[in-house]
């Protein structure tokens, strides 16, 4: 294994690894603050897809522009699944069980009106222009835009982590997470703030699926298969804990680049091993505060 290869390897896997944080964080972010587990997340990546191909290659316009409206379409969708839906579930004898029943039902509702409106063919989006080519380093050949990826994914790091810890309504977000009661009891919307919030975490994964939409095909179920990885990454980092969702992401990211080059056959296995011996050694992931009880 030489210098070259490893690099390629490496960058592929952290572009991977950007990908499934932008969507594992939103994730997390709506788990963390709304202690809802959306298992529907996953679809709203599908539509964030789905949404970067008609803005791109059926009405023609700027990937740029279209990665914005892609997100916020996917926002705008998770929000109205939020305020007609989920928010009817709130406070209810078991609502754990509520929310999974709710989510599923609706990944196949998404699924179904995806096949509706776009059809069963895979469908595919043309890199953004000046990204097609590579960066070459002596012997370092670098997709640019697995790079351009991997620069958005640490911009969003940064501006959530900002949000979230320096401004109102990140730390109003936060306080919520802790005791919504106290919160409504001070005068805030929390109905509202947990619409926003819920509309951010979907938006940050239709973003997600639009980005990823120029690297693989657009189809149909693509939700189901980021939400497994997605929630290995979550139960990795630790249930709701921003930075856990990154290196989380990371670790299967890079496990999976290598994997595949190295042993293709078995590389889908991976993340679930690596996932089971975190667990065995730090149930609660590595970087949860909570600490599992020992009987």
């Amino acid at each position: 294994m030489d210098f070259s290869f490893f690099i390629t390897q490496a960058i592929s896997g952290m572009t991977m690894a950007t990908l499934l944080f932008l969507v594992a964080s939103g994730l997390t972010l709506i788990f963390g603050v709304g202690n809802v587990f959306n298992f529907a997340h996953g679809s709203f990546y599908m539509v964030g897809a789905y949404f970067g191909y008609q803005l791109v290659a059926i009405w023609e316009l700027n990937f740029w522009i279209a990665l914005v409206l892609a997100g916020l379409g996917a926002g705008l969708v998770g929000m109205l699944a939020e305020s007609l839906f989920l928010r009817r579930i709130y406070g209810r004898v078991n609502e754990g069980g509520f929310q999974i029943l709710l989510t599923y039902c609706l990944i196949l509702i998404i699924d179904d009106l995806v096949k509706l409106i776009w059809g069963t063919e895979y469908k595919s989006l043309p890199r953004p222009k000046g990204f097609s080519g590579a960066v070459t380093f002596g012997d370092i050949y670098l997709p640019s835009y697995n790079l351009l990826i991997i620069a958005i994914g640490v911009v969003v790091v940064v501006a959530s982590w900002w949000i979230l810890t320096r401004t109102r309504p990140g730390k109003i977000a936060r306080a919520a997470a802790v005791d919504r009661e106290m919160v409504d009891t001070l005068g805030v919307n929390v109905p509202l703030t947990m619409t926003l919030v819920f509309g951010i975490a979907t938006a940050l994964g239709g973003m997600a699926g639009a980005l990823a939409a120029p690297l693989r095909t657009v189809t149909p179920g693509a939700g189901i298969e980021v939400i497994i990885d997605s929630l290995i990454v979550v139960v990795l980092g630790g249930m709701g804990n921003f930075w856990g969702a990154w290196l989380g992401a990371i670790l299967v990211g890079e496990v999976n680049a290598f994997a595949v080059a190295f042993v293709p056959k078995w590389a889908s296995l991976f993340s679930f091993l690596v996932m089971v011996i975190v667990l065995i050694f730090k149930p609660e992931g590595l970087f949860s505060p909570r600490q599992v009880r020992k009987v």
